[in-house]
Parts: C-alpha cells; sequence; structure tokens
C-alpha cells in the first residue's frame, strides 16, 4: 500500500465500524487493528473486508479485529493522528461491561495483558538464542567474558522482570493505578526479600503468620493476580480516603495491605497454579506428543483467527520461564512454515504478475520474522483450497514435532532467523519437521489448485470507489442545522450548493478535510478549500458578516496554503459578532455539485471539530 493510501484507509475503516464514538479503545498487535466498539452491530464488516488494504475482519474475544498485515503499525498511527481515539495502555479510566461469556472474557483479559510485551519477549529472546548459537554452537565467545554478560543481561532482563511488566499492563486491563501495581509486584523481587530465601530457606514469617518464600523472577501469575486483587482494593479505598489525602495516603495503605498478603497469600498460590499447568501440559506432551502435535499444527492458525491462542501463551511463557524450554512452541512452527508453505505453493501456480508479487511479499515475511496472517487472509482463505493445504501440511508436521519431543529454549517468533532458539539435542528434529510442514504445504497447495479470478474484480471496484468517497468533519463547535433552515435564502435554496449549517458555540473555525486554501477572503469571514480529491468547499462564516470588513476575525492561514484536517483557518470573537447584531450561522458548502454524485448527513444536533458531519461521493 502507498504510504498516501493510508490515511483514506484509516478514514474508511473509522467510519465503517461507525464512527468514533462506536469506539471505546484501539490497540494493534503485529497485523491487526484491535478494536473495542461500543457497539459491534454499528460495523460494516462486509465493507471493511472489501477495502484495499485490509486482508479480513475478524470478531472474538471482544474485540473487533481489522486484519491489516505488515503495514498495520502505519495503519495505526495514521488513525491516531486523524482521531481521539483512546488506545489500551493510556490513563483513562473507564468501566467496560464484560463481552460474552466467561470463557471468552479470560481469553480476552490475557490477550490485553500479554500482547503488548510480546514484541520485547520475541527480541530478548532472539538475544538470548544468539548468545548460545556463539558460545555453544560456533564457540565464538566466553560465557563467563564481560561482553557475554552485557548481552546476557540486555537477553535476561524482560525474562526476571517479566512480573513488572505484567504489572503495567495488568493495571492498565484492570483499570487501577500502574505505578502503585508496580510498586507492590516490584516489593517480589527487592533485593533484601529476595535474600531471605538465601538465609531463611524455603518459609519465614510475618508477624507470627508463615511465610512460603518463593523466586518471582520470570513468574506471569502471581503478579496479575497480585495487580487483579488491588484493583479492587483500590475501588473500595477510594471510597473512604478523602481526596484531600489520597495522594499519599492511597499508596501507603495499599503498600501495606498488598504486600505482606501477596507474598503469604497470592504469589505462593499463582507460583503453584503455575506449576501445576506446566506439569500437565508437558506431561501430555511427551506422553501424547504425537496427538497434541498434530491438533497444534493443524488448527494453531485457527486458533490465531479467533484469538483463543491467548490461552496457550502463557502456558508457554511459564515452561520457558521455570525449566527453560516449553514442547509447544515448536509446535506451532508448524502450523507457521505451512502457511509459508501455501504462499509458495500459490507463487508457483499464480499466473498473474500481481498475483505472484503478492505472493512473495507474504512469504518474505513469514519465512523471516514469523507473520503469517498476510498469507493467511490474502491468500489460503480468499482462495481456500490454500487452507485445506496448510491445515493438513501443520498438521503432519506438528506430529512429528511432538512425536520427537522437540523443544524451544527461548520464546520467539518460529522463522527462519530464529533458528538458534531451537538447538539443542532435538535441533535436527524441528528441522525436519518445518520442512515437511513448508514443502507438504507447497506441494498440496500446487497439487490441489483454485481459481486465481476470485474475488479480484470486487476488491478492485471497491478500491477505484473509495477514492472517490470523502468524509468532511465539522468546521466548528455547535449545533448542526439543515441548511434550509439558514435565514439567508442564498444558502438555504442551495443555489450557491449543498452542505449543512452549524450554529458554532467557539470562535475558532477548522479546516474540515485536507487540501489546499483556494481562497481567503480578506475580510476573514469566508474560506474556500479544494480537498485531495477535487472536492471544493465554501466554509462562511455568519450572515452578511463581511460587513465588518475584518473586525472580529483573525485569519491563521494564508491562500494557497495547505491545510490538514482540524487545521485552524480563522479565529473569530463570538460575544462581540453577535452583539453586532449578525447572525453567526456558519455554512459549509461543497460548490462543484456538476461533480458529485451524492452527499450523506453523517451526524446530528450537536458536532465538534473531529467529528464526520458530510460524506461526499464524487461521480
Amino acid at each position: 500500500m502507498a504510504k498516501k493510501n493510508y490515511e483514506d484507509l484509516a478514514k474508511q475503516i473509522i467510519k465503517s465500524v461507525g464512527g468514533t464514538e462506536n469506539v471505546s479503545g484501539l490497540t494493534h498487535c503485529v497485523t491487526r487493528l484491535r478494536f473495542k466498539l461500543m457497539d459491534n452491530s454499528k460495523a460494516d464488516k462486509d465493507k471493511i473486508k472489501k477495502l484495499s488494504g485490509v486482508l479480513s475482519v475478524v470478531e472474538g474475544n471482544g474485540q473487533f479485529q481489522v486484519v491489516i498485515g505488515n503495514e498495520v503499525t502505519e495503519v495505526f498511527d495514521t488513525v491516531l493522528s486523524l482521531y481521539p481515539i483512546k488506545t489500551e495502555g493510556g490513563n483513562v479510566q473507564t468501566e467496560e461491561k464484560p463481552s460474552g461469556n466467561a470463557f471468552t472474557s479470560a481469553l480476552n483479559i490475557m490477550a490485553a495483558i500479554i500482547n503488548p510485551i510480546v514484541i520485547a519477549l520475541a527480541g530478548a529472546g532472539m538475544v538470548k538464542a544468539l548468545l548460545v548459537l556463539l558460545t555453544t554452537t560456533f564457540n565464538v565467545m566466553d560465557p563467563n567474558g564481560s561482553t557475554y554478560m552485557i548481552l546476557s543481561a540486555a537477553g535476561n532482563s524482560v525474562f526476571y522482570f517479566l512480573p513488572l511488566f505484567l504489572a503495567v499492563t495488568s493495571a492498565n486491563t484492570f483499570k487501577c493505578n500502574p505505578f502503585i501495581s508496580l510498586a507492590i509486584v516490584g516489593a517480589l523481587l527487592e533485593p533484601k526479600f529476595t535474600g531471605l530465601m538465601k538465609a531463611a530457606g524455603d518459609v519465614t514469617g510475618f508477624m507470627g503468620i508463615p511465610v512460603v518464600l518463593m523466586n518471582y523472577s520470570s513468574t506471569l501469575v502471581p503478579a496479575i493476580l497480585a495487580v487483579l486483587v488491588y484493583s479492587k482494593l483500590e475501588k473500595l479505598l477510594k471510597k473512604f480516603i478523602p481526596k484531600s489525602i489520597e495522594l499519599f495516603a492511597l499508596s501507603f495503605v495499599a503498600l501495606l495491605i498488598m504486600v505482606p498478603l501477596t507474598v503469604i497469600v497470592i504469589g505462593p498460590i499463582g507460583v503453584y497454579i503455575a506449576n501445576f499447568v506446566a506439569y500437565v501440559v508437558n506431561t501430555l506432551s511427551i506422553t501424547s506428543g504425537l496427538i497434541a502435535g498434530a491438533v497444534i499444527g493443524a488448527t494453531w492458525t485457527l486458533l490465531v483467527m479467533f484469538g483463543v491462542h491467548w490461552g496457550v501463551v502463557p502456558v508457554m511463557l511459564n515452561n520457558f520461564a521455570k525449566q527453560g524450554f516449553d514442547y509447544v512452541r515448536p509446535m506451532v512452527a508448524a502450523a507457521t512454515f505451512a502457511s509459508a508453505g501455501a504462499a509458495f505453493g500459490a507463487f508457483l501456480k499464480f499466473k498473474k504478475k500481481k498475483n505472484k508479487a503478492f505472493a512473495l511479499s507474504t512469504l518474505l515475511p513469514s519465512l523471516l520474522g514469523g507473520v503469517t496472517e498476510p498469507i493467511v487472509y490474502g491468500i489460503s482463505i480468499k482462495y481456500k483450497k490454500p487452507f485445506i493445504a496448510q491445515i493438513i501440511g501443520g498438521g503432519i508436521a506438528g506430529a512429528f514435532i511432538g512425536a520427537m519431543h522437540t523443544k524451544a529454549i527461548v520464546y520467539v517468533f518460529p522463522a527462519l532467523t530464529t533458528l538458534p532458539a531451537f538447538i539443542g539435542d532435538t535441533f535436527i528434529y524441528y528441522i525436519i519437521g518445518i520442512c515437511i510442514a513448508f514443502f507438504i504445504t507447497a506441494a498440496l497447495t500446487y497439487i490441489l489448485g483454485f481459481d486465481e479470478e476470485m474475488g479480484e474484480a470486487e476488491v478492485e471496484n471497491v478500491a477505484i470507489s473509495k477514492v472517490k468517497e470523502l468524509d468532511l468533519s465539522a468546521c466548528v463547535k455547535g449545533k448542526l442545522i439543515n441548511l434550509e433552515e439558514v435565514k439567508d435564502e442564498v444558502f438555504s435554496s442551495k443555489a450557491m450548493g449543498d452542505g449543512v449549517g452549524i450554529v458554532p458555540s467557539e470562535g475558532i473555525l477548522y479546516a474540515p478535510a485536507n487540501g489546499t486554501a483556494e481562497t481567503v477572503f480578506p475580510t476573514g469571514h469566508a474560506v474556500g478549500i479544494k480537498t485531495d480529491n477535487g472536492i471544493e468547499i465554501l466554509i462562511h462564516i455568519g450572515i452578511n458578516t463581511v460587513d465588518l470588513n475584518g473586525k472580529y476575525f483573525d485569519i491563521c492561514i494564508e491562500q494557497g496554503q495547505r491545510v490538514r484536517k482540524g487545521d485552524i483557518l480563522v479565529k473569530f470573537d463570538i460575544e462581540k459578532i453577535k452583539e453586532a447584531g449578525y447572525d453567526l450561522t456558519t455554512m459549509m458548502l461543497i460548490t462543484n455539485m456538476d461533480e458529485v454524485e451524492e452527499i450523506d448527513l453523517l451526524a446530528k444536533e450537536i458536532v465538534t471539530k473531529d467529528m464526520e458531519v458530510l460524506s461526499v461521493r464524487r461521480k
């Protein structure tokens, strides 16, 4: 996607999810925009799927997910630059009703907590894998040297201090103070506390109460449980602590209660839960590795599509933290390389150059970075038969990897660049397994074949029409009225063009779209803008205000200047103009109506500068 199209795509997505007023939160992962919507029924799922630049749409775990692919970060940043949308991880405290059943809610919570730190875990995992390669495989670095120690710190820091990372993301998820949460969980890693394990053994005491000492470095569950409990306590404390002393009293009381409670009760329970789950998963992987591998290799892509994989990710992270290896991650690799095989098979099968280029563009990120969703949504699901091949190839490879009890030693995205993460006595089985996944899937994709023309015309048509459509935001804050209600026949008769009127509540005129200020009246009462797609807009502040000859108007731009949506064009003194006896109703008109096919009203009554009010479609 060309860079210039990010803005158009961002606007189309926001409009199609029901506008900013329907968005309660937004974040993104490696390939998806993850919306939390007030009402999912207001989102036009089919329209979004057809947008050029969108691979698919997935609803699950209380989220409305728009799959973009490798350019998701650029689209996400563009959305935030255009709209005042709250992103997860911010400080806005909002009460949200649980969505779906308990299982769905739990998965949604785990996704919100773990997803933000996966990028740090993956990078740190690569550092650890590189050190294994340099010290063990090639023996070119001294594991006792200072260079190794410094690089080792880079790789170990995220894993050792994992509870602190989880404290922040858990606080954002459970809507409580992240810094108090950090202080509570940080106590578990405080040197004097951890030193108790060496001095007192496994058990010590707190005011006569026995305390079972645990090693909390690299743990997941204790931090999450501690912040969950604190989030409930914080709400309770705020009811009783006066606002005048809340600044210090809240954290003071919270620390006195939560740190002892965590080390006595919550922490040990969390460790026991994590150890039990790890034991069950590892036992199944050893005793039924073939079946477990086949299931994970065949279905992992489906689990990711619906967000169910977040129930498994904590288990893998816990395995790495507690025993230094994991059986599940290599099984996941079977699905990853099966996706890559589907892309390669499609590349060989495609006849059109543009389709071959697309397949190649999705193949490289999957092989080098483990990013497969562009393949899944752009090839496998779109053409259907490659998806069947992917399931079969992933299942066969996963069964082999599981049967051979293949291990990963650090958490990484399975890819060619992360091979060192699987080095060990089962490394050869890992290599064989991913080759099985890639080549069997590629062969099946080529043999099964598919209809190359499927869905192409529809996507191309949508891409063309998308450029013709433009949403205009309110040029002033105030009350929206129909043009027919304007008390000036020149405007109400639509002789100058169609549009809307707004009775302003603030004396600032904003640009309703990106474009060029073609006309700036020296009196400041009117501005003409030509948008980037050729729509000509006239904005007229008030009725007969030209007679003021610029008095009470402050022009903030120059004629011919490039403007962006939301830029301030003119400032005016509402009270002084009203006192002078003028009607300040501000008209926003489309003047080249001969080039316009349709205008739709998008808003009612009170509007703000960021609110879309008109949708204009060119012929």
